[in-house]
């Protein structure tokens, strides 16, 4: 019971303030990691399982002190699995990104949203026109609402405190290391992959999620956005960020995906969805069933958790 209120409360407290601006655990982590990675790095694959072993590893065992510090029942699991989960969400904060981009594109401040949408992607901004940067941003609230609130939450409600900062911890590893550039071609492949496996059933829940809760977000639907998953999801260069990002383009009526300049070259997307191309009119919708499928995962994970609660209960009396 104590995991299950917890996530709520974590989500919660997400949801009113979001990510702070200085002082994130987060931002420590990758600090420790940027650190760790002068002592670690090689153009070697094995040196990068050592640092993501590590280091996600190290965080994971973080969260198993703090769980039988805190026992697993009473006030004190309670604060601790709320203080994890705050720590590891984003959607607030997500949302946030988005409500400014959206505003600047709307203000004709290209300049301004070409310079706010680095915040969410890693793509090359400078010479985005109104739309790229619209589409960019609504990419980004379709696959960082599957890795920032639903994988989190489905993680936490499984192994509690050490799936929520075990998972966390092999997410922003990915997102400094995984990528494909010349430095981390070798060194990130194990934090890309493992990042793949962490988020698979996640990103996959995400998409079914979005089209369960699609009517009244946009034009296209749920037959749509089936359609786009299955037609066009596996083109996608990411085996998750597809299939999130398809469901959004067929649920909001819009396409998605193209080509992406990376400091590692330039990457085909391929087309997601067949409506419009994404603009700034696509953004809050967008928005609003980032919001719905936060939500909607929020309630499965604290249903799931406090059934797993129950059921260890009963083994554990038995026992």
């Amino acid at each position: 019971m104590s995991r299950a209120v917890g996530l709520a409360l974590g989500w919660f407290v997400d949801q009113l303030v979001g990510d702070p601006r200085r002082w994130h655990p987060v931002g420590g982590f990758g600090s420790v990691a940027t650190r760790l990675e002068k002592h670690t790095y090689a153009q070697r694959r094995s040196r990068g399982v050592v640092h993501v072993v590590v280091l996600a590893g190290g965080a994971s065992a973080l969260g198993v002190v703090a769980e039988r510090t805190s026992g697993r029942h009473g006030l004190a699991h309670t604060l601790v699995t709320a203080a994890a989960t705050w720590a590891v969400l984003g959607g607030r904060s997500l949302a946030r990104e988005a409500a400014i981009i959206d505003g600047q594109l709307r203000a004709d401040d290209l300049a301004a949203a070409r310079l706010q949408v680095q915040n969410l992607v890693g793509r090359k901004t400078s010479a985005l026109d109104a739309d790229e940067v619209a589409r960019a941003c609504v990419e980004s609230l379709a696959e960082n609402t599957s890795d920032a609130v639903v994988a989190p939450l489905v993680w936490g409600a499984t192994f509690g405190v050490p799936g929520l900062l075990g998972y966390r911890a092999v997410n922003t590893l990915d997102a400094m290391i995984g990528h494909r550039s010349e430095r981390y071609a070798e060194f990130g492949w194990c934090a890309a992959r493992l990042d793949d496996i962490v988020n698979w059933a996640p990103a996959r829940l995400s998409g079914i999620l979005a089209l369960a809760l699609s009517p009244g977000v946009g034009q296209g639907g749920i037959r749509e956005g089936l359609s786009a998953i299955r037609r066009d999801a596996p083109a996608h260069p990411s085996p998750n960020g597809g299939v999130v990002e398809a469901a959004f383009a067929g649920v909001l009526g819009v396409s998605l995906g193209g080509t992406n300049l990376y400091d590692g070259g330039a990457e085909n997307r391929g087309r997601l969805g067949r409506g419009r191309p994404a603009g700034v009119a696509a953004i809050e919708p967008a928005t609003r069933l980032a919001r719905r499928v936060s939500s909607a995962a929020l309630a499965l994970a604290a249903t799931a958790s406090f059934g797993l609660g129950r059921a260890r209960g009963r083994r554990e009396r038995r026992g």
